[in-house]
């Protein structure tokens, strides 16, 4: 337990923060929304809970219940001494958003493969998928073969493939979809199409139709954070299942990494490629 007398006013999430350095502030939310914490001796669930001068606030929590993090399997592509590739299952992160988090992710599983020089919560991540997204991902296992990877991906060299069911009959078999993307600032979680923002371009085909939903293959240019969920919104056809970006939940998220092509550290171009789930097409059959 972690107890401190409040010298200043500030909010409480950031209070906690400041009694247990090793957290996050969203994780101290979280402490806080689950009861954890007390305001002179009572329990306060509001993490922007203003503080005031000599408040003493209690945090009833043991951080070592956190550093046992549970082991996960994930289905292996392609593995060597510098990389590995996934197929992420959708519900797993790709990694921790706080220093502390008892949730297995991509980057805890990851850990046992890495070579000295590489750690922390991101430590081999070279780009990420949305939890709720499936599909291909490759991880560095060497300082080296990150560098190498993230580099391909900045400049614009990795080919990369998704597919999607989305809502509504799409109004060109294939079209490019040329809209800046940048965060909203009513709600910083999401991003929008805005003048302000940064280049983002996709690609689409449109691969099937029916039951009022189309499947398209979607060929991003640019690797904008949730570029293809914001583009197809912005053209009215939102992802399927996804309730962040205008459409309902569905049981997933209709989005899928299917092929990822880039050269390895070995220098070998190789194409990467998991099936779609059946249940993608299964959703357009008339």
């Amino acid at each position: 337990m972690a107890r401190l007398e409040v010298s200043r006013a500030q909010r409480l999430d950031q209070k906690v923060v400041e009694l247990l350095p090793q957290v996050s502030r969203a994780f101290a939310a979280k402490l806080i929304e689950s009861g954890k914490v007390t305001v002179n001796g009572a329990a306060e669930g509001r993490p922007g809970y203003k503080l005031r001068l000599n408040d003493t606030v209690n945090v009833d929590y043991d951080l070592a219940e956190l550093q046992q993090v549970p082991d996960i399997e994930l289905p292996i592509l392609y593995e060597d001494s510098d990389c590995v590739v996934i197929d992420k299952p959708i519900g797993v992160l790709a990694h921790s958003k706080g220093a502390f988090n008892p949730e297995a992710t991509v980057a805890t599983w990851l850990r046992s493969r890495l070579a000295a020089g590489l750690s922390g919560e991101r430590a081999g991540i070279v780009h990420r998928l949305d939890r709720a997204t499936s599909g291909v991902m490759i991880l560095a296992k060497t300082p080296d073969a990150l560098s190498w990877l993230q580099k391909q991906f900045s400049m614009r060299k990795v080919r990369k493939v998704y597919f999607a069911v989305v809502s509504g009959r799409m109004p060109h078999e294939h079209a490019i979809i040329d809209m800046p993307i940048e965060r909203n600032p009513k709600k910083p979680q999401t991003f929008r199409v805005g003048s302000n923002g940064k280049a983002a371009i996709t690609e689409y085909w449109v691969r099937g139709e029916g039951n009022g939903m189309s499947l398209v293959e979607l060929r991003p240019q640019t690797g904008r954070t949730h570029q293809l969920r914001v583009h197809l919104r912005e053209i009215g056809h939102p992802i399927v299942g996804d309730p962040l970006y205008g459409n309902k939940p569905a049981g997933r998220l209709y989005l899928h990494a299917e092929q990822l092509e880039i050269t390895l550290p070995s220098r070998a171009r190789q194409t990467f490629i998991t099936p779609l789930p059946a249940i993608f097409s299964e959703k357009v059959k008339a």
